[in-house]
């Protein structure tokens, strides 16, 4: 067997590190948003046209006539094409967070993937072709026997993981009923290159993965947290992200708050509307924005947390009838 990715010396890097590319995938489920696909390529242009400015974008597409739709798009809209690349690898759905693999990087600079099981999250039966999606993308040198998805991460770059108890440890739609913590910790630490698990206990209302950090709490240095709260003592988030709050405070972290838009609700269905569901790229930081009063707030305290970064807003309104946004639809690989 080939040695881990600690033993050879790999971590995985902050998604402030420079990155060599954003991986995504073009939008062609309708099934994802029911009803309201139509304005999602755009949305997607938008996005590959603000990332292509500051580094590449690498696009999977699930045939020649999405390449060409997609192609189409982007130049219309103005995207760097000379940045842009597509690869004809097929996949269920959009979230290249959860499948793609997660780059790790090594002192000597080198980088290697290591592509965790994806299972859907325990929740959605096709996820066949997302799976082997991540294991297409060039680049993967490990597969864990272990399910893990990136939204449910995120890390510091210094040995720091920080993680919610809703997602890895429930019976609820449970990633790996048969790992314990301590297991669960050390298959991060060996694969990862994690020294410490913070654990936060439940994510936001909405959230279909059932908690994944990336709606909740992020690192935004070394050093520093960023965590969404809740003011309205009648809203569902209000007590579990004031649990969250306390937990984060405790763990010797310099930590900001992010208010949370007002709950934002399609066909009777509450929606993942969070502002901690932003995309670290190159000199930039793209933020979702819900047409809201306190979008103004989340992008001064976003630009607070990155003062060498422009932070841009993006409005996510119809994005977020996929169930989720600008972080679940990227994967960054390191320069």
């Amino acid at each position: 067997m080939e040695p881990t990715p600690r033993a050879l010396g790999f971590r995985m890097p902050a998604e402030w590190e420079p990155h060599e590319a954003t991986w995504l995938a073009w939008p062609h489920n309708e099934e994802d948003w029911p009803g309201r696909f139509a304005p999602i390529p755009w949305v997607y242009g938008e996005i590959v046209r603000k990332l292509s400015a500051v580094e590449r974008v690498k696009i999977l597409v699930s045939g020649e006539d999405l390449r060409e739709s997609a192609r189409a798009v982007l130049e219309k809209i103005g995207a760097n094409m000379a940045a842009v690349e597509f690869h004809l690898i097929p996949s269920d759905r959009v979230w290249t967070r959860d499948f793609a693999p997660l780059f790790l990087k090594n002192r000597q600079g080198e980088i290697a993937g290591a592509k965790f099981r994806f299972n859907g999250w325990a929740k959605y039966d096709n996820h066949q072709l997302d799976d082997a999606a991540g294991r297409a993308i060039p680049g993967v040198r490990w597969q864990p026997d272990m399910v893990l998805e990136g939204g449910s991460i995120d890390v510091n770059g210094a040995g720091l993981l920080l993680t919610t108890e809703e997602c890895l440890l429930s019976s609820i739609q449970a990633r790996n009923p048969a790992l314990s913590r301590e297991q669960l910790e050390a298959r991060l630490g060996d694969y990862l290159g994690i020294d410490r698990v913070l654990w936060l206990n439940n994510g936001i209302a909405g959230d279909d993965t059932h908690g994944h950090i990336d709606d909740l709490a992020r690192f935004t240095d070394s050093e520093s947290i960023v965590i969404v709260s809740e003011d309205d003592p009648a809203d569902a988030n209000h007590a579990p992200l004031l649990e969250n709050l306390e937990r984060v405070k405790a763990m010797s972290l310099r930590v900001r708050k992010l208010p949370m838009p007002k709950p934002l609700w399609f066909d009777g269905v509450r929606l993942p509307a969070s502002y901690a569901n932003f995309y670290i790229a190159n000199k930039t930081v793209l933020a979702p924005t819900f047409n809201d009063a306190n979008d103004r707030v989340a992008l001064d305290t976003l630009a607070e947390c990155f003062p060498d970064r422009q932070v841009v807003g993006i409005n996510c309104v119809e994005l977020v009838w996929g169930l989720g946004t600008l972080h679940c639809m990227t994967q960054q690989q390191p320069a």
